[in-house]
């Protein structure tokens, strides 16, 4: 036999019973069945085994398991980014003639495939107030089929009563299955599942990976009918995930908890800060008191995550703004969030809630990492004076 075909069939097998706080890396678009008979028994949806390396393999089955204890689920599929696990739930459930309902405060990337493909495809959609169970309930018809939850609001929040929601669902739309993005909560500030919820997402690319060099999302659920709806359309769709990007989840997973109280708590002094500054007229932080929703946050949660948003007094123009963000050293101007290094994005209130926004200054958002909190009071200290200039 040549040496370039032994390297290729190598006999070699390491032995068993290595051990060690790292999963394994497990990487492989095929994978070898030792006969015919096997290969046609083997099934990647029940996770007794492995098929072809889209639908898993060891690495990545393990950090669906642990997804899954994390949020309180039972079920968890990986897929690309946390957007791509709102647009999977999406196409699996929804059909020609079926509507859709999302919050007010929705994150606008779901709301526009759902104004762009899912409009395209025959799916129609309403919009109701996160803050008022009653907008829910007028807004479900016959033909709703499935329910976005948002806790809380993209960039402006507000935390909904998810009890009454999910109560008005139950009562008005059976039928329906209840959606919530749980990016924020992480599976640490509540226990979405024991509410009532039937599926969550996570951008994974937030606080499970936490290093601001991953781009991944789950989607979670407990029924087993819905897994394999959800699962079956995941697989037809073709998403997967890096092993390479898995391992780093893998590995940054038993941290979060500490990174997210540790941001918890920088959020909360900041939020404080930011309530004592004139500048702002309104400081938007679900633990703080006055907050919107803030009652609701305080019998669901245990925590916060690192988010506050304040909105500028509106004598202030959008270029005197840009320039207090500009300011800013230590807070970075960025996406996303969760990672070790603080950022800030300005944003228009109208551009992401439209004419009914409660909100007339211009809206900022500030995502606390890990620097000394402190620091970052000092940061914004110091911008807060080209503001007033």
């Amino acid at each position: 036999m040549k040496k370039i075909t032994e390297l290729i069939h190598h006999p070699y097998t390491p032995p068993a019973g290595f051990a060690s706080p790292a999963v394994p890396v497990h990487k492989g678009s095929t994978v070898y069945f030792d006969n015919v008979a096997q290969m046609r028994s083997r099934s990647w949806l029940d996770r007794s085994g492995y098929t072809y390396g889209l639908h898993g393999t060891p690495t990545s089955f393990t950090l669906e398991e642990r997804i899954a204890t994390v949020e309180g689920g039972t079920h968890t599929m990986l897929v690309s980014s946390g957007l791509a696990a709102v647009t999977m739930v999406d196409m699996a459930l929804l059909k020609s003639g079926d509507q859709v309902l999302l919050p007010s405060n929705v994150y606008n990337p779901n709301k526009t495939f759902t104004t762009n493909e899912l409009a395209a495809w025959g799916v129609t959609h309403a919009v109701y107030d996160a803050m008022d169970a009653a907008s829910l309930a007028a807004a479900i018809t016959p033909q709703t089929k499935l329910v976005w939850l948002e806790a809380p609001g993209s960039v402006t929040l507000e935390f909904p009563d998810l009890r009454a929601l999910i109560g008005v669902v139950r009562e008005r739309a059976p039928q329906a299955v209840i959606a919530l993005d749980n990016t924020w909560g992480a599976g640490i500030a509540f226990d979405a599942f024991s509410l009532g919820i039937d599926v969550t997402i996570h951008a994974l690319t937030k606080y499970p990976s936490g290093g601001a060099d991953v781009l991944m999302g789950s989607v979670t659920c407990r029924d087993d009918a819905l897994y394999r709806t959800l699962a079956l359309s995941r697989s037809r769709v073709g998403h997967g995930v890096g092993i390479n990007d898995v391992e780093l989840v893998l590995r940054a997973l038993p941290s979060m908890a500490l990174r997210y109280a540790a941001q918890d708590a920088a959020g909360r002094a900041f939020a404080s800060w930011c309530q004592a500054r004139r500048q702002f007229v309104r400081v938007l932080h679900p633990a703080l008191a006055g907050s919107p929703g803030h009652e609701h946050w305080a019998s669901h949660c245990t925590a916060a995550a690192g988010l506050v948003t304040v909105e500028v007094d509106p004598r202030f123009k959008t270029a005197q703004t840009d320039a207090f963000v500009d300011a800013l050293k230590l807070f970075r101007i960025g996406y996303s969030w969760a990672g070790p290094t603080s950022l800030v994005v300005p944003y228009d209130p109208k551009a992401i809630r439209g004419g009914s926004s409660p909100y007339r200054g211009t809206l900022i958002r500030f995502c606390i990492g890990l620097e000394d909190v402190n620091d970052l009071i000092a940061d914004a200290e110091r911008a807060l004076r080209v503001l007033a200039a």
